[in-house]
């Protein structure tokens, strides 16, 4: 007794099968024409929307090179800007240390003079004996009791090296500014050393800043050796501070991308030396400022995306019902020319689809035609056939009548064969139009001529041979050319062999000509295959009338053929029958 499903435990495998089958045939069966449109569309924008992608990103790249570039230079330029202020300030040093009444030690007239000059600049100046006790400063009025230096470090080195020394920033005690100065030591024989100190207030540096154009949020700072704040573009109260961003050491222009503090946001940072003081020039702005344009087009590439593949398909669903109706229509014309019934041609809005429905109903037209022509070629085939046969059967027995052994006839009868090969790939060449007559004799000379090429002459007008007679002139050719490799003129070093033909009248006639130096060659000792084929084939087939002549320096044949027997005639093949 047959177990149950319950006690087999295929309970609902039929049901899930069947849903398993359907599901596939659905993932793999023929689709609506709506989808492969769609999938057309999504073709065509998924590699454009890459190949944008993939644009967009070099040219962001290469626009943050730019920007890069652009960045170093400006940096560059605020710090050559910054180099020459300080090398004004250090030259202005140098003149007022030619004074004379500085030479004399007359402090106070040197006092008068400096004073009036450094008007207006934003600069103070203040002299230092080698104790760095100050001994004028033009912001007071002379004889002022004037306390120490504010930036003994910086005098300190200068005197010690004999060099000039430009300080950081600091505030100074007798105006409570953010102040850096300009040391220039001054030693003259017999005299005690000096120091001219220029101070200059660091918020007018902030003016070498504002001359760069500065937008898109790109800020530029100013800061001495120490890390301190002398001037900036983004907030004026961070002057004496060290900057907020961690400025690594290295090479000079530097990129870099550092975190500001806390690490809450990234800022991309060009970082420049200035030559001259030690100073470092740094022209920064938030990564996000800078990535934003690239992110902007990102985002309208994607949403133009969307958009256009929402057209798209809507679009291939529209055309799809639209091609669909014509197609099923298609369909039933070509069951019914499956079924040998007549189609009539329908226009169509697709114009392809009209061109499709014409070309059936012109084919159901030409069915009987094609069957009629498919039996009359099938009659050539049959009736080319007989031909070949009948040829290569006197091939053989010819060939085997003279042949002393068996190896000679199968020698003799294979080069035979090849030589009526070679005529029959010009036959299929040439097709019902025939062969021509000096194509096919170099088909059957080539394989005996010798290399030297003035060693065989052609000369003749162009005339085309029907294929029964190509075919029998061809194996005729080959046989006169193996008897010349062996007896006549290409069996010797110097013969040469002369073919020509013209036309006269309704008779072709041909000239063989062999001129054999050497002795003439060997006249064949008995009557062998070639002289059967050229008195009964061409004799007997083509009506030629033939003529050999042994001459002293070689064989002379011609032959005198009728053109009417030569000529592409469709008249001799088989009569074609009427359809029924």
């Amino acid at each position: 007794m047959a177990k149950s499903d319950v006690e087999t435990g295929d309970i609902g495998a039929g049901p899930a099968a069947g849903l398993g089958e359907r599901l596939r045939v659905r993932l793999t069966g023929p689709k609506p024409i709506g989808f492969f449109l769609f999938l057309l569309i999504a073709v065509t924008i998924v590699p454009a929307l890459a190949i944008s992608t993939v644009l967009l990103q070099r040219n962001d790249a290469a626009q943050r090179e730019v920007v890069n570039t652009l960045a170093e230079a400006m940096a560059g330029s605020i710090a050559e800007a910054v180099d020459g202020e300080l090398r004004g300030m250090l030259t202005t040093l140098r003149v007022l240390s030619t004074t004379p009444s500085l030479a004399v030690d007359n402090i106070e007239d040197f006092y008068d003079r400096a004073r009036p000059a450094l008007a207006g600049s934003g600069s103070h100046l203040t002299l230092f004996d080698e104790n760095l006790r100050q001994l004028m400063n033009t912001r007071e009025p002379y004889g002022t009791p004037l306390g120490r230096a504010s930036d003994p470090a910086t005098l300190r080195r200068a005197l010690e090296e004999g060099v000039p020394a430009i300080s950081g920033v600091f505030r100074e005690e007798t105006s409570g500014e953010w102040t850096f100065n300009v040391a220039l030591p001054y030693i003259q024989e017999n005299q005690p050393r000096h120091l001219l100190v220029m101070g200059r207030n660091a918020e007018t540096m902030a003016d070498t800043l504002s001359q760069q154009m500065l937008r898109g949020g790109w800020n530029a700072a100013l800061l001495d050796r120490y890390g301190h704040v002398v001037a900036s573009s983004f907030m004026s109260s961070d002057v004496g501070k060290p900057f907020f961003l961690g400025i690594p050491s290295g090479p000079s222009p530097q990129t870099i991308r550092v975190r500001g503090e806390g690490g809450a946001r990234s800022y991309l940072a060009i970082v420049d030396d200035t030559s001259y003081s030690g100073w470092k020039v740094v022209v920064w702005a938030p990564t996000a400022a800078v990535e934003q344009p690239m992110r902007r087009s990102l985002q309208q590439l994607f949403g133009g995306t969307i958009i256009v593949i929402a057209i798209g398909a809507g679009a291939a669903w529209v055309l799809g019902r639209q091609i669909a109706k014509p197609v099923r229509r298609l369909a039933s014309d070509a069951r019914r020319l499956g079924a040998g019934e007549r189609i009539e041609p329908t226009v169509y809005p697709i114009a392809e689809v009209t061109t499709v429905s014409a070309a059936l109903a012109e084919a159901a037209g030409d069915r009987k035609k094609a069957e009629g022509e498919i039996r009359l070629l099938m009659r050539e085939v049959a009736h080319r056939s007989k031909n070949q046969l009948t040829v290569v059967s006197a091939m053989a027995k010819q060939t085997a009548r003279n042949a002393g052994s068996l190896t000679g006839f199968l020698d003799s009868f294979q080069k035979r064969l090849y030589g009526l090969a070679r005529s029959t790939d010009l036959l299929i060449a040439g097709g019902a139009a025939g062969v021509e007559l000096r194509a096919l004799i170099l088909a059957q000379v080539d394989p005996f001529k010798p290399e030297t090429a003035r060693r065989l002459e052609l000369s003749g007008p162009p005339f085309r041979l029907g294929n029964q007679a190509a075919q029998t002139l061809g194996v005729a050719f080959h046989e006169l050319a193996t008897n010349a490799s062996k007896y006549g003129a290409f069996a010797t070093r110097t013969g040469r062999l002369a073919i020509s033909w013209q036309v006269e009248g309704e008779m072709l006639t041909i000239v063989w000509r062999e001129h054999a130096a050497e002795n003439g060659g060997r006249r064949p000792a008995k009557r062998g295959f070639g002289t059967e084929i050229i008195e009964r084939m061409l004799g007997g087939t083509l009506d030629a009338e033939i003529s050999r002549t042994f001459h002293g320096d070689g064989l002379e044949c011609i032959f005198a053929i009728p053109v009417k027997r030569l000529l592409p005639d469709h008249a001799q093949l088989p009569p074609r029958e009427t359809a029924g």
